[in-house]
């Protein structure tokens, strides 16, 4: 068992990626595509930015440009991008008060595409949903979008940044506080079933694709998945696992498999047997066959016997 643990996993990359956790600053940072929008109060009798009649003017929806800059008249460009919303009102007012003394500053942003996320699916409430601060979470996003749907089977959440994937199971994000990742702008996020799966065949309680209900199943597990052997039909000594390697994996060191179909054969009726099914890890796409005892067989091969003859015993009393 301890040499089959280093054989190449099939069916898929044998392990989840996910990112690690850590922690962004509270407060939210501006980034290009933001909006934000600009209050200006200034007392002066011949202000340059108020009309006489005023005492402010507001500057609503100044995106921030791809350089990270906005534009204030008479003070022509002023950079924002990677400031809070704190830091970035503090620089204005300084440029502001080359040009008036006693103005003041109201800042306020909207996010835009770069400080926001999409939830894509398996939510209750996809959609675009705006960061509030660089410190929000992954599990806040789901938050967000309503949950994941209670319907879905063993689902997965994945994350996609950068134009790379990464993928955890949702059981695991919501036990290891670690998995609960900072949710950047332009992330997305799916939630999706497993697809991984298992065959059953033979003479167990079910003959069909079984999904995987965790992200490792062991062969003994899988049995019972499948409603276990089937008393009357069912050889305990025959529980066989069929595999199919690809040819890369093949190996005559015994560091891999010799050949591209194996079969694992396990001996329910003893400790050894039973140890090594508990043990022994199910791949997806493996097929689980029960074999069938060879008293069913008898039986089966009497009951051909059996009918023969009467079809033969019929024919001559004719």
């Amino acid at each position: 068992m301890t040499q089959l643990a280093g054989w190449p996993v099939t069916g898929w990359s044998g392990h989840y990626h996910w990112l690690r956790g850590g922690r962004g600053p509270n407060s939210q940072i501006i980034r290009a595509g933001d909006i934000l929008n600009l209050v200006i109060w200034d007392s002066q009798a011949n202000s340059l930015l108020a009309p006489e009649t005023q005492k402010l003017v507001n500057m609503p929806d100044i995106v921030v440009s791809s350089a990270g800059t906005i534009f204030i008249p008479y003070l022509d460009k002023v950079s924002v991008s990677g400031k809070t919303p704190s830091q970035a009102r503090s620089i204005i007012q300084s440029e502001i008060e080359t040009i008036a003394a006693s103005a003041q500053v109201q800042l306020s942003v909207t996010p835009g595409k770069q400080n926001s996320a999409d939830l894509v699916s398996g939510v209750v409430k996809p959609g675009t949903y705006p960061l509030p601060d660089r410190n929000y979470t992954i599990l806040s996003l789901i938050a967000s979008g309503g949950g994941i749907s209670p319907t879905m089977r063993n689902p997965l959440v994945r994350l996609i940044r950068n134009g790379k994937t990464y993928e955890t199971p949702a059981d695991a994000l919501f036990s290891d506080a670690s998995k609960n990742i900072i949710i950047r702008g332009n992330d997305k996020v799916l939630v999706q079933e497993d697809k991984r799966y298992f065959t059953a065949f033979g003479a167990s309680g079910t003959e069909s694709i079984v999904y995987f209900d965790k992200e490792k199943i062991t062969s003994l597990e899988a049995l019972s998945m499948i409603g276990g052997l089937s008393d009357n039909r069912a050889d305990p000594k025959g529980v066989l696992v069929l595999r199919e390697y690809p040819t890369r994996a093949l190996r005559s060191d015994g560091s891999g498999p010799e050949l591209q179909h194996v079969i694992f054969v396990f001996d329910l009726t003893s400790a050894d047997g039973l140890f090594a099914t508990r043990n022994f890890k199910i791949n997806p796409n493996d097929t689980v066959l029960v074999t069938e005892s060879a008293v069913t067989k008898a039986r089966t091969i009497l009951g051909i016997i059996g009918a023969t003859l009467g079809i033969a015993n019929t024919l001559n009393s004719n």
